[in-house]
């Protein structure tokens, strides 16, 4: 595993959204194709269930379904939050944005020693995460 992606990049793989850059689709169709998987933390499955509860995203799936295939699929391993992700997700510092999700996601990237897919552009000046 050389990647995490940022719970966007996840939902514009399932939609085919032509935001996902050309590199990234690169990427995600070698993950899926051949491996290895593309990480993927467990809170971004919280953000895609919270986004649908509150009417911000359409899925193409019953929620459940949609999360489902997400964990089965070659292209995404899910990555757990554990302790030390959580401890790391409090020293970002304040060049990085508050946000809860993107603190963790981050510490998950940092944490597996990964590289962040990301198009978040306060994320990206952060500085704080070594980025795809």
């Amino acid at each position: 595993m050389k990647f995490v992606a940022d719970t966007h990049i996840v939902i514009w793989w399932y939609e085919a959204n032509e935001a996902l850059s050309a590199v990234d689709l690169r990427r995600l169709r070698t993950a899926e194709a051949h491996g290895p998987a593309v990480g993927v933390s467990a809170i971004s499955l919280w953000e895609i269930a919270l986004l649908h509860s509150r009417g911000r995203i359409a899925l193409d799936l019953p929620l459940d379904e949609y999360l489902s295939r997400i964990e089965a699929s070659p292209t995404f391993q899910v990555l757990p939050l554990e302790g030390r992700i959580a401890a790391e997700s409090t020293r970002l510092g304040p060049a990085f944005p508050r946000d809860p999700v993107d603190r963790l996601v981050a510490a998950t990237t940092r944490c597996h020693g990964l590289l962040l897919m990301t198009a978040d552009e306060s994320i990206r000046k952060s500085g704080v995460v070594a980025l795809a």
